[in-house]
């Protein structure tokens, strides 16, 4: 009978791997690979890698680190080692290792197998949503290794842990049910596909979010204040840059159009944080610096202990402004949607607002209201927008209505603004959407831990308004957006953008 810890003498680290196989395959040994997730060992994971046994004289398994694994809110729902452990149990596996890298690929060209092992359902590249299994093909049959597809009894591990590990409460897990009733991810992934051929004019101020990590060193001895002890610093594309970014991972050209300050216009950065589907129209302000939000951050949980402004909030000079509208004037109308990214930090004026409102095609609109416009920044300064996204506190600002149902605020301003789809996020409670046609819809959250707030409602809007804009349901809209939130509160403010496919694999996971 074999121990657990004669089991943990398989796991190794992958670069030891890698000299384990150089040796296996200098002396006439065939090295079989499988790679997966493995979050939760089955009778079909056991049946899979038997077969695999079967096709070498080693088989080696290697899994997909925690950070890398992308299947949603609250996965894995066991950690690497523990799934690591449960492989290396098996007796038909002689090697485990914990990968190094998001994908397999990396790893097949470093141990270069034999024979690479996948399951059946891989057998028809056109079902696998990330395209990966193209480019392992490649990878493995050039260098004249072989690909096999196993054969065997197949269960759905996600299916399984969805039924017996949820990480959600049993309101969500109702929700969901419902959803699946209508919905399938298959039809939701195919219409959010469509959105790849689409041109979004997007308009909206651009910040610089700078996170300073301090940690605290106690009371001054002689002041009243507290003193800290910088750590490291680190700089993001924040605003209309971070929506931009995530909306060119979804449609096929963003043309970005914002102001930097002359004083401070950091130029080279915005330019080298933008994705390459990114068109930037960069005009300049000569009154001001670039937006710049810095915080002072605890870098242990991330505690935001102090943030300094740099702007000039007051109206943007006349001459800019011109410049700004002449240019929306003979633009907007050749795009497929409008999206406005409005923080209210100056740039974005009436003159701006009647271009917009008049030549965009669809409207789709966000205005944060934030300690730098002290809620001057309402979104009924826009007199007609076809989507409206906003947090319930913005919506409530709007509306002057502190304590009323939500609902009927929401269509208030829905009907004031003559918008037919309105997205109304409410943070641990959800989102409420709103169609004209279809009434209201409210969407639970996905999320099991939060990192960062920042950018979040950023994220939400990037994506959802071109799904408004492509007809996709408002019951869908909410799903998605809740998905992308809960994606960007699980990173440190802008550090990466929202991408197609594990989004796409999330809804796979959660509809299960």
């Amino acid at each position: 009978m074999r121990s657990v810890s004669s089991g943990r003498t398989k796991i190794h680290p992958i670069a030891e791997l890698a000299h384990i196989v150089e040796k296996l395959k200098a002396g006439g040994k065939t090295v079989v690979h499988c790679h997966g997730v493995y979050d939760l060992m089955h009778p079909g994971h056991i049946k899979h890698l038997e077969a695999a046994r079967g096709q070498g004289d080693v088989l080696i398994v290697t899994i997909t680190p925690d950070r890398f694994v992308n299947k949603g809110p609250g996965r894995p729902v066991f950690n690497e080692h523990l799934r690591a452990e449960s492989i290396a149990a098996l007796a038909c596996v002689d090697y485990v290792a914990v990968n190094s890298w998001p994908t397999a690929l990396e790893t097949i060209n470093l141990l270069k197998p034999g024979v690479y092992i996948k399951g059946s359902d891989y057998a028809a590249p056109e079902k696998d949503i990330t395209g990966g299994i193209l480019h392992e093909r490649e990878a493995v049959e050039g260098y004249g290794g072989r690909l096999h597809f196993t054969d065997e009894i197949t269960f759905s591990s996600t299916e399984l842990l969805n039924k017996f590990f949820s990480v959600f409460p049993a309101e969500t897990k109702e929700f969901l049910e419902k959803f699946k009733a209508s919905h399938t991810a298959d039809s939701i992934i195919d219409a959010m596909k469509k959105m790849s051929s689409m041109k979004v004019l997007l308009v909206g101020d651009t910040i610089i979010d700078e996170y300073h990590y301090c940690r605290g060193l106690g009371k001054a001895s002689k002041e009243n204040m507290i003193c800290t002890k910088f750590i490291s610093e680190e700089r993001f594309a924040g605003g209309v840059l971070a929506c931009a970014n995530h909306a060119a991972g979804f449609v096929k050209e963003v043309r970005m159009v914002t102001c930097l300050g002359a004083e401070d216009d950091k130029r080279e950065y915005v330019l080298d944080h933008l994705k390459p589907n990114v068109d930037p129209k960069l005009f300049t302000r000569s009154d001001a610096c670039t937006v710049t939000k810095r915080r002072f951050v605890d870098p242990a949980f991330l505690d935001k202990l102090f943030e300094v402004q740099f702007f000039n909030d007051h109206p943007l000079p006349a001459e800019v402004s011109s410049q700004v509208c002449g240019f929306l004037e003979g633009a907007a109308a050749d795009y497929d949607m409008v999206l406005v990214s409005d923080f209210g930090h100056g740039f974005i004026d009436d003159k701006i607002i009647e271009v917009l409102c008049r030549k965009a095609r669809f409207l789709a609109v966000n205005t944060q209201t934030n300690s730098a416009n002290n809620g001057y920044n309402l979104i009924t300064k826009y007199p007609k927008a076809d989507y409206i996204c906003i947090d319930e506190p913005e919506m409530r600002y709007a509306a002057r209505d502190k304590y009323g149902d939500i609902r009927a605020v929401t269509e208030r301003i829905a009907k004031a603004m003559h918008c037919a789809k309105v997205a109304v996020t409410r943070g641990h409670m959800g989102a409420l959407v709103y169609d004209k046609t279809f009434g209201f819809n409210e969407i639970p959250i996905f999320s099991d831990k939060v990192v960062d707030r920042v950018g979040a409602g950023d994220a939400f809007l990037s994506v959802t308004a071109p799904m408004v804009a492509a007809g996709i349901p408002m019951d869908v809209v909410g799903l998605m957006g809740n998905l992308v939130g809960a994606f960007k509160v699980s990173i440190v403010c802008n550090r990466s953008s929202i991408e197609p496919v594990p989004l796409y694999k999330s809804v796979v996971t959660i509809l299960k």
